[in-house]
């Protein structure tokens, strides 16, 4: 029970010290962000990547300087319970008039779960559901940029506002031509509203900040007429001359899911209210979980906050059981699933074949580098937990035995919190988004008879294959192991890598041609006689593991014959290592402005 009365100086003063804790870190969080209009600016593209890694250690970095703090000032490990009990309803009067009360709360809770030992913790002393709500928040203070602008044209004005709308960015580069750019966005809007009747509440409402990611800003806002809402983002880019211009105009939810999606970096945006961000993109994107968009803004530990909020809350109202994850099991990964249920749960073995030469801390480093790199749409992104509790009678036995065969060392079952109800404790987990493995997708293709419908499908998938390779190229990740089994299919029909075990920065492979058989006796050998390297790949030996069917065959042959040439990784790695950065869209090519129009003008953008 919560005490009746706040009578302990020492749990103000803890909880005081914990809320500066999280002041400070947002307070970094936001001036990291901010500055990336500049670098925008500016052109300093590696500055933007460097800061988008940087930035994701921030979080950890401030939670252990406020659990040292109020370990060496206030000895908080030492405190009795009742103490932390009115530690947290200090708190809470702290989050009244906070403006992101929903991060100090998972603040806390990080902080708390570091100080109080695992047999003393209980969710009395945790925020498991949010105290202060974020509805309405907004900043009052008179200086202060609202949320959103909202814009009011008519039929003869809208033009003009498009205009002002993108000058109202004060971005400090000129445009190559403003005129031209906002007349290509009012024939996309005007097209999109074909031609409509502008109802009384017509307007345009447009988010204050820009949203910025490697080498592109975006600007987000929708449009809205009686009773229809239109999504919209307007990509601003550098062209060749290093002037300012419209790419192009996305519109609706499917356009911008792509944009916000989770396999891509997170974006730079300046928010004193994330929590109104996140309201008026998910009136954008309503099938996106909340979870995703915070996710997306750079803020990944609220992002897992409201995951596991949203698992608790799915698991207390489905009854199916968690199984072992369909496909071909991986060597390195163990892989299991909730059917009901659309994430894949995924534990390091303790064991892996020969052939795998690794450890489980690699592997966790190469999951790191995943995290903290440019995604760009071809990586999940990954939930990364400790000691996650599940509900022993939940599993199935199959997955029991799996778990405790291949990783026994991830496992643990017990009644741990004494409330006789018996869990499968894993260790440490990764989740990500359930995607249809390339593999069975392909397979599905196959046994409809490859023809019609198949044909496409098969068509479709190893063109997207291709792609998503090229597309890790441009972004200096060679995947390792590229089988069909190590991709997925997303909803959209996007071809996701997810098996991130053998990935290495292009930076650091040797591209190599097969050497020439010096006598018959080499060439017809069984096994290999030229000398490889521990960073060496022959790119020419794809093939037989890739392209065994002759329908997959042709199609890669015909889109994608490059990937077997050693001269075409080389010639990607030399134009990293030059400090060139590579170009990958978020959108599809045909909706810019320079191919639409034929005015191939702008240099490409990195998503």
């Amino acid at each position: 029970m919560f005490p009746q009365r706040l009578d302990s100086p020492l749990a103000y003063d803890i909880a005081k010290a914990m809320m500066d804790g999280f002041n400070r870190h947002y307070r970094l969080f936001r001036t990291e962000s901010a500055r990336a209009k500049h670098r925008f600016e500016t052109a300093d593209w590696h500055g933007q990547q460097r800061a988008q890694r940087e930035r994701i250690e921030f979080y950890d970095l401030r939670v252990k300087e406020a659990t040292t703090r109020l370990e060496k000032e206030f000895k908080a490990g030492e405190q009795p319970m009742d103490v932390w009990q009115q530690v947290k309803l200090h708190y809470i009067g702290l989050l009244v008039d906070h403006h992101q009360p929903e991060l100090a709360e998972t603040f806390f809770n990080s902080v708390t779960t570091k100080i109080l030992h695992r047999t003393h913790f209980h969710n009395d002393f945790i925020f498991v559901r949010p105290a202060v709500s974020t509805e309405y928040i907004e900043n009052d203070e008179p200086a202060a940029l609202p949320t959103y602008r909202a814009y009011y044209p008519t039929s003869e004005t809208l033009g003009e506002t498009i205009t002002r709308i993108i000058t109202n960015f004060q971005l400090q580069k000129p445009f190559a031509d403003l005129e031209r750019d906002s007349n290509y966005v009012l024939q996309e809007m005007s097209a999109r509203m074909q031609g409509a009747k502008l109802r009384a509440n017509f307007q345009i409402q447009v988010l204050t900040s820009l949203f910025f990611r490697n080498k592109g800003a975006y600007i987000v806002g929708k449009i809205i007429n009686g009773f229809s809402e239109v999504p919209f983002v307007l990509p601003v880019l550098h062209d060749k001359d290093g002037k300012l211009t419209i790419d192009a105009c996305l519109f609706g939810e499917d356009d911008l899911q792509a944009l916000f999606s989770f396999a891509r970096a997170y974006f730079m945006v300046d928010m004193e209210v994330p929590s109104a961000y996140v309201q008026f993109l998910r009136s954008l994107m309503p099938r996106k979980p909340r979870n995703e968009i915070y996710n997306a803004l750079g803020l990944a530990k609220q992002g897992k906050t409201l995951f596991y909020r949203d698992f608790l809350y799915h698991t207390k109202h489905s009854s199916d059981k968690f199984r072992i994850a369909p496909g071909i099991k991986g060597m390195v990964m163990l892989v299991f699933d909730l059917p009901s249920f659309p994430y894949v749960f995924k534990l390091i073995k303790d064991y892996y074949p020969p052939q795998k030469d690794t450890t489980r801390e690699q592997i966790q480093g190469k999951y790191l580098l995943v995290k903290q790199h440019d995604r760009v749409g071809r990586m999940a992104d990954t939930l990364e937990y400790s000691e996650v509790a599940f509900a022993r009678d939940r599993f199935e036995e199959d997955l029991i035995e799996e778990i405790r065969k291949f990783a026994p060392s991830q496992l643990e079952i017990s009644d741990r919190d004494g409330d006789g109800h018996e869990e499968v404790i894993i260790k440490h987990l990764y989740i990500e988004r359930r995607m249809i493995p390339l593999n069975i997708y392909l397979q599905e293709a196959f046994d409809a008879g490859s023809q019609g419908p198949a044909a496409e499908q098969i068509e479709r998938a190893v063109l997207e294959y291709g792609n998503a390779i090229k597309d890790l190229v441009a972004a200096n990740i060679f995947p390792g192991d590229m089988l069909w089994k190590n991709f997925g299919v997303t909803r959209n029909g996007k071809v996701v890598f997810y098996d991130y075990d053998e990935i290495e920065y292009i930076t650091d492979v040797n591209f190599r041609k097969v050497p020439q058989a010096r006598t018959e006796e080499e060439e017809m050998s069984g096994e290999i006689w030229y000398h490889v390297g521990p960073k060496d790949v022959f790119p020419e030996t794809f093939g037989p593991f890739l392209l065994g069917n002759p329908a997959v065959r042709e199609v890669f042959m015909r889109h994608h014959a490059d990937l077997l040439d050693p001269a075409y990784w080389q010639s990607a790695k030399e134009r990293i290592q030059a400090g060139y950065v590579h170009d990958v869209f978020p959108y599809d090519r045909d909706k810019r402005f320079n191919v639409m129009h034929g005015n191939a003008t702008s240099s490409e953008a990195m998503s």
